[in-house]
């Protein structure tokens, strides 16, 4: 994987093998962050990276100037790595959380400006996250969820889903909160 635009556009990162995920291809990353700058300003965006694997989305919104990012993760191992390539980085506001998603939504006061969740395709649950985020208001006002999903799932239904987009095997929903 490589990041795509910013400080450290070009920049290679590789992951080790054992890790159990799924990484955001460069392609639909690259279709992403082209929607997202033509959205938002990504410059000084505080980010929650829910089931952050590798840190791939983490590190483009660093390099892309966000102010902080939060990138949190169940396994250890791949918590370990998004640390050391953040030290590696010298990403001073890259922060690293080991938690379970439900457990993290449950107790966190923080709130974001977006929010990207890449939870495992075969994560049953996948359809309740939209409600789970807006109802703990992890979002501030006009601020925005992305989830990635298989092509299976359909959010269309959901009061503030906006947009869906699919690149390849990777589909994007998007939810925007109107408060």
């Amino acid at each position: 994987m490589r990041i795509i635009s910013g400080k450290n556009k070009g920049r290679k990162i590789i992951a080790p093998s054992h890790l159990p995920v799924r990484p955001t291809t460069d392609f639909a990353k690259e279709a992403l962050f082209n929607i997202l700058s033509n959205q938002l300003q990504l410059d000084g965006i505080d980010v929650l990276d829910l089931f952050a694997g590798t840190g791939n989305i983490s590190y483009e919104f660093i390099s892309r100037n966000a102010r902080k990012v939060l990138a949190v993760d169940n396994n250890y191992n791949c918590t370990k790595f998004i640390q050391m390539t953040a030290d590696k980085l010298n990403y001073e506001n890259l922060f690293v959380v080991r938690a379970d998603y439900l457990a993290f939504i449950k107790y966190t006061e923080m709130k974001w400006d977006l929010v990207f969740a890449d939870p495992p395709y075969d994560m049953e649950t996948v359809e309740n996250l939209p409600s789970l985020i807006f109802e703990k208001q992890l979002i501030k006002p006009e601020g925005m969820l992305i989830i990635e999903h298989k092509k299976t799932i359909d959010f269309s239904q959901f009061a503030l889903f906006s947009d869906h987009r699919v690149y390849g095997n990777v589909n994007f929903s998007f939810f925007i909160e109107d408060k």
